[in-house]
């Protein structure tokens, strides 16, 4: 019986190029979603299932993530003084939600070098990885569900989403076989940006994954991939075909609701979408969204 999950890796040393210049000296983890930084939701949904051990490998600039995740007395105090103990909950709600260490990645080799990086913290033990510009719905959850296939298959898990053909080439693309769950596959390949024409399957990697610890090994021996980075769709794929002694790896497919915060436009999307469907926003904005998109022209 697999041991029960209680730490995660989220893997947030990007430049968050794409964003420049907001991201020139904040890290686009800490772009707001409607009010909250992206990280927070990513924080919160390991929270939630079950996950209280949470190492950020970061790179430079990364401070304001340390400290947004930190106590900050000053401001504690002017708001209880001022008897906004609304806000004074709001931020308060980021500072003990789970024990959160920080190591600093160095070189950006890519998101299977990150994960490496986390060996000696996670130790021999399954965990899980977040990837920060993918955000999960809370109604929707999906990491519970993979642990518990995780322990249940004593393999390691990956999450999929079926995309349209022409968009695989953004993602890792799964070759799959049915199981006996309708919404688990058994992943016998994968691929690293495939184009639509070369990919096994419209099955899209996303990024959330549960792991075994044999990952570390597969990653220390694994070389550069594509964009000459240390890619963790390789050792996955190595890992596929080896299930004798790492397991193998499984998919769940996850039919719910995701926000892609990695792209400006899904970005823009994401914040209209959360704050629409809000009880303290919602009734105010989706009437005015009704009137905007009625002025619009094509």
């Amino acid at each position: 019986m697999a041991p029960h999950i209680t730490k995660a890796v989220i893997p947030a040393a990007g430049l968050g190029t794409r964003f420049l210049p907001a991201t020139k000296a904040m890290p686009k983890e800490m772009l707001p979603v409607v009010d909250k930084p992206a990280i927070q939701y990513v924080v919160e949904e390991a929270v939630a299932a079950g996950l209280t051990d949470l190492l950020m490998v970061t790179g430079r600039n990364k401070y304001a993530l340390e400290n947004h995740f930190d106590r900050v007395a000053e401001l504690e105090a002017t708001l209880e003084a001022k008897g906004d103990l609304a806000k004074l909950r709001s931020v308060n709600e980021s500072t003990g939600m789970a024990n959160i260490h920080y190591f600093r990645q160095g070189d950006p080799k890519g998101l299977g070098h990150a994960v490496l990086q986390a060996r000696m913290h996670v130790g021999r033990e399954p965990f899980a990885v977040l990837l920060g510009d993918d955000l999960i719905d809370a109604r929707d959850p999906l990491l519970q569900r993979m642990i518990l296939e995780q322990e249940k298959r004593n393999a390691s898990v990956v999450a999929l989403l079926e995309v349209d053909p022409s968009q695989i080439h953004l993602y890792g693309a799964a070759a799959v076989e049915a199981t006996d769950d309708e919404d688990v596959v058994r992943i016998t390949g994968l691929v690293e940006k495939p184009s639509a024409e070369s990919a096994p399957s419209n099955f899209a990697i996303i990024g959330r994954y549960v792991l075994r610890p044999e990952v570390f090994d597969v990653l220390e021996k694994t070389e550069p991939g594509k964009g000459g980075e240390i890619q963790l769709t390789d050792a996955l794929q190595r890992m596929a075909v080896a299930p004798d002694w790492t397991g193998g790896v499984y998919g769940v497919v996850f039919r719910g609701r995701r926000y892609d915060t990695g792209d400006k436009i899904d970005y823009i999307k994401a914040i209209v979408q959360l704050a629409s469907e809000r009880e303290d926003l919602g009734p105010e904005l989706r009437p005015w969204l009704k009137q905007f998109v009625g002025t619009l022209q094509d």
